[in-house]
């Protein structure tokens, strides 16, 4: 395995209703799911939410992936499979670790260079800004001159040098997802997840941010897996783009690929604009 991240046809069900018949219904939808069935065919069926159907997909190391589809489509499910914070219900998602590919479902992904960036900033108001930055250091137990210099550096990064001592309630929203994303530098992950992380911003901050990302990225290389429902961002940031409907990623590749030869229809009215 040569890829940074490989999730190889995953499906995360949700069962709902009895929990006694919850395991038999469970089964009777991946076998609906198997024979072509949609979510809502499923749902009727079944009594089971699918949030991801047989998905399929390897991010190389470096690559900025961009996972984008409309709101619903399950991106944001396949996206958290890759840290547990949501279980699979069949399939593997790999993730590269110095001994080779490890199952995240068997491991603790953390300890295997994984960060994520969360939509809505995730802070932990009354710290200060260095204090965040410096969360998962703590967690590890990295010592004090090491996590002073560590954070230190990753602030300048991103551009909040000077602004460690500040609690991080006094910054704009702009100013708070620098503190998330230095966090996430700050572990010095391989690989960072991020969940939506400027749809809360106002266009002129969105648009700064992406730049400021793209920049870093290129200066960091890391492996990055980033959730949208924005094509025009997707477009901006993305190396390669993967495009998911009703739970199924129907189709990755470069924005002119994707452009030029649409999967299906669901694909093509998503992109119209582009194409115009």
């Amino acid at each position: 395995m040569t890829e940074a991240l490989h999730f190889d046809r995953v499906d995360v069900l949700f069962g709902r209703g009895r929990a006694r018949t919850r395991a038999r219904r469970l089964q009777a939808a991946i076998a609906a799911s198997d024979a072509g069935a949609t979510r809502a065919e499923i749902a009727a069926a079944h009594d089971v939410l699918v949030g991801v159907q047989a998905a399929t997909l390897r991010v190389p190391p470096g690559e900025f992936s961009v996972l984008v589809g409309p709101s619903g489509s399950g991106k944001s499910t396949l996206l958290r499979t890759a840290n547990a914070l949501t279980p699979i219900t069949r399939g593997h998602v790999w993730v590269q670790s110095p001994d080779g590919p490890v199952d995240v479902a068997a491991c603790r992904p953390r300890r295997h260079r994984i960060a994520m960036v969360f939509q809505q900033f995730a802070l932990l108001p009354g710290r200060t800004v260095a204090e965040n930055v410096a969360l998962g250091l703590e967690l590890r137990g990295d010592p004090l001159p090491a996590r002073r210099r560590i954070v230190s550096e990753k602030l300048e990064l991103v551009g909040l040098a000077g602004w460690g001592d500040r609690d991080v309630r006094e910054l704009s929203g702009g100013m708070q997802q620098r503190v998330g994303i230095a966090r996430a530098l700050a572990t010095d992950a391989d690989i960072l997840l991020m969940d939506e992380p400027f749809s809360a911003l106002d266009a002129l901050i969105r648009r700064k941010l992406q730049e400021e990302l793209r920049t870093l990225q290129q200066q960091v290389r890391k492996t990055v897996l980033f959730v949208t429902h924005d094509l025009d961002e997707a477009a901006r940031l993305g190396d390669r783009i993967s495009v998911m409907h009703d739970g199924r990623l129907v189709q990755s590749g470069t924005l002119d690929e994707i452009l030029r030869t649409p999967a299906d229809a669901a694909t093509a009215a998503f992109v119209e604009h582009f194409r115009g």
